[in-house]
């Protein structure tokens, strides 16, 4: 039995890496097809909400997975995230997206849980105040100041997420009704493909990205973390998810050849440690 624990310690380590490199893929797949015009945006959204759903829906059916359909409003929200993400890559860095998204979805599912009237302790309320002046110290004017449009997109990108995700609790097997919400985000973005039919460009490198941004880090990366997240405490799940943003980081500076600023690193600092301070302190004190 603890040799079984220990094999089984090291599958959910291995899994959650996976996911968490998964994650951190997009930002550098959407980047790299965006930074040199391989791809327009509503194209790249198209291709990848495709074969994302394509991708969840087989391993769905591989799995034999327990019902679930998606929702036409959660189908908006991850049409909504997956677009904005998607224009907001025309000017970000990878890391600056990555930490961007990382810090609105975050700060809008924990504002969510504080408008439904869950309390902050002192920790945590010092935890969201340091992320929020990181995420506006990180947009100030200056030399080394991300776009503001592509950061404000971003920021709704995360929102949209925060959204996609609270809804998504409970609401069935997560594969499959993922796969479900994709399919019905899916009319969403053809239509904005069709909308900007005119600026748009399919070159092979950009094709090739969008595809397996869907196909590999949105559909499997996704299958991946519903698979290990049942064996998660809750305080993990979200801790683990603090990786995403360096790990974009470093790929992003060894990859695209992208700089890493001191803003960038000190609004790092803070938006992470804060949010680190906010779910840490979420976890149950221990009986005496």
């Amino acid at each position: 039995m603890p040799y079984h624990a220990k094999m089984l310690s090291a599958r959910t380590i291995t899994l959650t890496a996976l996911a968490m490199l998964a994650f951190a893929g997009n930002s550098l797949l959407c980047r790299l097809a965006l930074k040199d015009g391989a791809i327009d945006p509503a194209s790249f959204t198209s291709l990848r909400l495709l074969a994302g759903m394509v991708t969840l829906w087989l391993v769905a059916r591989w799995r034999s997975s327990g019902k679930g359909a998606g929702h036409w409003l959660s189908g908006l929200a991850l049409f909504a995230y997956a677009a904005a993400f998607s224009f907001a890559y025309q000017s970000l860095s990878a890391a600056t997206g990555a930490l961007l998204l990382f810090g609105a979805v975050q700060v809008t599912m924990i504002s969510r849980g504080v408008w439904a009237g869950e309390r902050l302790r002192l920790r945590q309320s010092v935890g969201m105040v340091l992320a929020l002046v990181g995420l506006v110290a990180l947009l100030l004017p200056g030399l080394a100041a991300p776009p503001l449009t592509g950061a404000l997109l971003m920021l709704g990108a995360g929102c949209a997420w925060g959204v996609y995700s609270l809804r998504g609790k409970g609401a069935g097997d997560p594969t499959a009704v993922t796969a479900g919400n994709f399919l019905l985000a899916c009319p969403w973005a053809v239509g904005l493909s069709l909308l900007t039919a005119g600026t748009s460009r399919l070159d092979a490198v950009g094709v090739v990205c969008a595809l397996a941004s869907g196909a590999l880090t949105s559909g499997l990366g996704y299958a991946l973390w519903y698979a290990v997240l049942p064996r998660l405490k809750a305080i993990h799940a979200s801790t683990v998810q603090l990786s995403v943003p360096p790990l974009t980081a470093f790929g992003g500076v060894m990859l695209l050849g992208e700089p890493l600023t001191l803003r960038l690193a000190l609004a790092s600092v803070a938006i992470i440690g804060g949010i680190a301070l906010v779910l840490r302190d979420k976890a149950p004190a221990p009986d005496r």
